[in-house]
Order: structure tokens, then sequence, then C-alpha cells
């Protein structure tokens, strides 16, 4: 339950950065449950503060006994992670039922520079539906294997999403994911609302191959970052100075991903992730509602993916210095990472643009010093003592790296290149010009074909043309309705807003149609498919449509199924609009058993797809809030369906009726 007067918009006092005592007599186990740790605004306190994080750090690995073994082994570079729905448009192509896995890639590649892993996304927010858990809605997809094997030939690990919340950790299924991991040949898990794994799930993950990762949402306990390579920095809030994330200081091969998933800007997180040579979760479509990144953002990260690829073990060293080299005033702030005695260092701009030094560091004999996000040589001015200064124009939340490469012959600068490789699209445009605004991007209806009669078919009831006064009620759960986002900006909506009721109020003008009184049955089904020979393009879970009682509606249908039917019988699906308000003149029937109604009311953002679907179904779930809606609903009630591939859509609880357009001489 939320705490009364809780503000969404603003940080918890648990997500907010923990305080380091500085003192050197501290307690610092009060440190071992923070996510971040502030540093202090007063550059004269970095030393100290650097002692203590160290002094903990020490103390902390020997209280637990600590042992980084796990970590020969794992990937330790997965800087980037995309959370990625299924079936979004770039990943499956819904009219050939087919995965386009190299689009996708192609599309991560040129708007970000890349992914180093996908985590599939694939039932929520649908679950719920009928009687299949989350393992279900997996093993409906056969080509999974092949799915995940594109993705690793592109050089990306693929973790599947694991609901704990659904299936509890019962040892029935640690045993199903585990299977699932294995025939699939996944890289891992993602553990979904969970803040650490099990012990049963570890050890049966390692019962099938070496490396195979688990990664917690949020903060993972201390004990855990032993056999946890990866977890989410979801809802940390920093400090003012740039402050050090809790596991990675533990454990510098420990990989976070920075995400806040409602947030129109990200600058907080790229510089985080920058500075602590930790990593960023991309998610642009958040269960159905586009939260796009804009192209400053965009930009950033593609500069980092090019030192993501080329120094990744800099940024999983062991020699790291946080607020390093700092000129002393000014909002620059940067990491120091020493690799096989070679320094680099990453900086991020937290104040306006400037022209001036990035770092004061230590002068080195027959070096030439190197930005490596843009591949230019820098300047160097002396600043006395043996020191320089390096630095130079630097855009607002601009970021930058530098390296300084011995010059015992005239190829070392050009070593640097080859490593950096060739510049990733779009990483050399101007950020200072890079937009910051959000990439808004509509939901837009698809058109359907009107199908006019001169009279109501036999079954149907007419509503005449007319304006109505609509109250739509729906759950706004984090998939909204029609593709607004409900929690903009907001750091961490809570139950029961998270679930809250919504209301929206419309007038919608609608030209006289008619309506059927009751769904399609079995029956009538049948006939079409003797008739037609129909075949969907996913032939999957479509074999139990019209095979039930005659006289109970269809069930096992898809969009395009009811669509094909509605067609063959000189009609087309009603929309959500005008079922309500023959729902509400008293003019639909019910068949037994009561199940979903489509609609006519396919939308798409580009990448999600969805319909409404009205009047609830005589299935009622009580596993979990996160589930969809169940049981029977009033006419007002929409549900936002997300549209599934590979036939995943057809439930034995969706069915759909049929209307029509008519004539304007009908309505006289």
């Amino acid at each position: 339950m939320t705490a009364p007067g809780f503000n969404p918009y603003v940080p918890r006092p648990i997500d907010l950065p923990a305080v380091v005592p500085l003192d050197p007599g501290a307690d610092l186990s009060v440190l071992d449950e923070a996510k971040i740790f502030a540093a202090p605004d007063d550059p004269a306190d970095w030393p100290a503060w650097r002692a203590a994080l160290t002094r903990w750090r020490q103390d902390a690995r020997r209280r637990l006994g600590y042992s980084g073994a796990r970590y020969a082994t794992a990937p330790g570079n997965g800087f980037i992670v995309c959370m990625a729905w299924l079936w979004d448009e770039t990943l499956y192509d819904h009219e050939h039922g087919r995965f386009t896995v190299d689009s996708f890639v192609d599309t991560g590649e040129r708007e970000f520079g890349g992914f180093d892993g996908v985590a599939l996304w694939h039932a929520y927010p649908v679950v719920g539906i009928d009687e299949r858990n989350h393992f279900d809605f997996y093993d409906g997809v056969p080509e999974l294997a092949e799915v995940v094997s594109a993705f690793q030939r592109r050089g990306i690990r693929v973790y599947l999403t694991y609901y704990p919340w659904e299936t509890a950790d019962a040892p029935d299924a640690i045993e199903t994911i585990a299977a699932l991991v294995a025939r699939s040949g996944a890289d891992g898990v993602f553990l979904d609302s969970t803040k650490e794994g099990s012990g049963s799930l570890r050890a049966a993950l390692d019962a099938i191959r070496p490396g195979l990762t688990m990664e917690a949402e949020s903060r993972v306990p201390l004990a855990r970052i032993k056999d946890h390579e990866m977890s989410w920095a979801q809802w940390f809030a920093d400090s003012t100075v740039p402050g050090v994330l809790r596991a990675k200081w533990f454990e510098r091969r420990h990989v976070l991903h920075h995400v806040r998933r409602w947030h129109r800007s990200h600058l907080d997180e790229l510089h985080s992730a920058w500075l602590n040579g930790s990593g960023v979760l991309v998610w642009e479509s958040v269960f159905g509602v586009w939260v796009g990144w804009s192209e400053r953002d965009r930009a950033i990260l593609r500069s980092m993916r090019r030192v993501h690829r080329a120094f990744a073990r800099w940024l999983l060293s062991e020699d790291w210095t946080p607020l390093a080299d700092h000129p002393g005033e000014g909002s620059v702030y940067a990491s120091r990472w020493i690799h096989d005695g070679q320094p680099l260092w990453t900086i991020a701009n937290r104040g306006e643009a400037m022209d001036g030094p990035w770092i004061i560091a230590d002068d080195r004999p027959a070096v030439r010093w190197y930005e490596l996000t843009s591949g230019r040589e820098l300047a160097i001015t002396p600043v006395g003592g043996g020191r320089i200064a390096i630095g130079g124009q630097l855009p607002e939340g601009g970021i930058a790296a530098v390296t300084a490469v011995p010059v015992e012959s005239g190829e070392a600068i050009t070593g640097v290149v080859a490593r950096l490789g060739r510049p990733l699209p779009g990483s050399d445009e101007g950020l200072a010009e890079a937009s910051p605004a959000f990439p808004a991007r509509a939901a837009i209806r698809v058109p359907a074909t009107p199908i006019v009669r001169g009279s109501p078919p036999a079954g149907m009831a007419v509503v005449l043309a007319g304006l109505h006064d609509l109250i739509v009620r729906y759950r706004l759960r984090e998939t909204g309705l029609y593709g607004e986002a409900p929690f903009v900006d907001e750091w961490k909506p809570l139950p029961p807003r998270l679930h809250q009721p919504s209301t929206i109020h419309r007038s919608v003008r609608l030209t006289t149609f008619a309506i059927a009184e009751r769904e399609v049955t079995n029956a009538e089904f049948l006939v079409f498919r003797q008739a037609t020979g129909y075949r969907p393009v996913r032939y999957e879970r479509f074999e139990p449509a019209g095979a039930g009682p005659s006289d109970a509606p269809v069930t096992h249908v898809e969009l395009a199924d009811a669509r094909a039917y509605a067609l063959w019988a000189g009609g087309r699906l009603p929309t959500e609009d005008e079922w309500q308000v023959a729902a509400q003149a008293g003019l639909l029937g019910r068949l037994e058993p009561q199940v979903w109604n489509l609609t006519e009311s396919e939308h798409s953002d580009g990448r999600t797809r969805f319909a409404i679907i009205k009047g609830g179904s005589g299935f009622t779930s009580e596993v979990s809030d996160w589930y969809i809606e169940s049981g029977p609903q009033p006419s007002e009630v929409s549900v936002k369906l997300l549209l599934l591939g590979a036939g995943l859509g057809r439930s034995p609880w969706i069915g759909f009726r049929c209307a029509v357009d008519l004539e304007d001489e009908v309505s006289a």
C-alpha cells in the first residue's frame, strides 16, 4: 500500500543516495544496503570520501568472505541491454508471421549504436486473459531458439524474462525456466519485479552451462552480488556531484543498467553510467506505451558505444578513481580507470556548455592525448608542477573519453583509431544541435473499410446515427489505453496508484449501423472454414476455432481471423464505441460462456499493436493484480489487448460479433 502523502514524482527515502561517513572510525556497515553512495559537494572532501569507500569495500568483502570467482566466466561487457517486446513490429512481421531479428538489430545499431543484450518480455500485460501462465507463452513460440540464435549471431546475448511473482520460486517453476533456457540457448534470465534470484535458480542455471546470467530488477543484496553478474539501477537517485554505485564499487565487474522507464530525459542515467563504468537499459516501448529516447540522448549513447566496444576492460578494471583529477571548479566530472598501465578518463559535463579544462593530470613523457568518442587528438596546456590541463569544448550534458597513448612510433595513434573501429552511425553529429525533445509518437488507428448494406441482416439490431457522450472506464496499469504514457516523468508509481481505475469522457459521432445481437457461434464459424478453406498465416492454436459446442461463441480467433469471417459474412467488426453504445441501449446479448469481444480498434505506434476488447468473460483470475482484467465487465469498461504473434493471441475466452454500416435511408 502506498504511504499517505506519497509523491510519485519525488524519490522515496530508500531511493536517495547514502551519505558516506568521513570519520575514520565510523561504522561503514551502514552502507551495505545503499543503492548509490552520495558524493560530497566540496572537492576538498573527496579524498576522505574515496578513502572511506575503499575501507567499506575491503571490510564488506572480508565480512562476506567474498569471492568473485563466478565473474571469471561472466561476459563482462553487457553495457547496453534493450528491453524488447517479443512482438515489436521491428522484430516480428505480423503480416507474414515471421521474426525479423536482423531488422531489429540494424535499427538498434542505427539509433543507439547497438546492444550487448536483449531481455525479451513476451506475455505481460496480456497474461491472465486465460489459464495460461508466462511459461505457456514461451512454449507457444516454436522458433524461440532460432530467434535467440539469430541475436547471438549478431553478438547480442539474450535473456528470458521470468516472473517469480506469478509462479513463486516453486521447484516446478525453477525446473521449467531452466528447461526453457536450455532449450532456447538463452544466455540467462531477467528476474521481473524481483531483487534477487533464489539459490535454487542459480544452481539450476549452473547445471546447464557456465556463464549463464541472473539479472535482478533494482538493488541486488550485497551478499548476492557474487552470483548476480548484472542488475538494474532502477529508481536510484544520485547526488548533485555524481556518486558511486554500491554494487559496482563492491565488484568492479558487476554491470548495472540504469533505467527510468517513464522519464523523458535519460541524461542523469547516461552520466551516472558513464562515470561508473556501468550500463544502461534501453526501453522504448514500456508494456505497449511509447517512451522513446530523444535525439540528444541517443547521440550520447552512440558516443559511449565506441568506447564500450574498444575499452571495455578499462571500465571493468580494479583501478578506478571516481571524481578524479578535477580542475577545481565547474561541473565537469571524471572517473579515471587504469588497465595495463594505460589510463582512461570518462568525463561528463553536468553543467552548461563550456570551453576549458576537463581534467588536470600528471604530464606523461612521450604520449599523445586522445578523445575517444570523437576520434580526435587533444592539445594540452602545462599548469606547473608537472601537471597539465586537458580539455576543450564540451556541450551542456556532453561526455568525453580521454586516454594517453605512448608515442614510440608514428603508428600509436593509428592503433587507437583501429581499435575504435569505424564511427558508429551518427556518432559524429554535433551534440549541441541534437534535440532533447521527447520524440512523441501517436498510436494510429488502422483504418477499417466500411461494409454498407441496404438493410440490416437478420439477427442484427439497428443503432441510428447520432452524437453519443461516452464514459469509458479502464484500469490504468502500465499500458494506458490508447497509447498515452500513464506515468510521465514519475519516479516510481506504486500500488494502488499503479492499478487505479481511470476514466475518459468523450463525444463520438456515429453513422447508422447494425450490430449482431450475439457473438458468432462455433457452428457459424465452422461453415466459414469449410466454405473458404481459410487458414491463417500462423495456424497455432487455431484448430479449436469452430470445433466446440455448436451454439457456444467461437473462440481461439485473433483479430485477423475475426475480420476474415466478418468480411465473408458481408460485414465487419464493430468499433469499441459502437459496441458500447449498443450495449448501453440494451441491444447486445451474451452467449454462454461469456467471452471477451474483439472490436475493430486496431492501433499501432510503429512498434506495438493493440486492440480494444469489451464485455469481459466468464474466466476469472485471482493470481495477481498484474494480470489483465478478468470476469464479466460493465459495458463502459475497455481493455487494451496487446496483439501477439505466433497465434498466441488466440484464447478460449476471446470471441467476436459482427456489424455492418447502413445506408442513410434506413435511419429516415
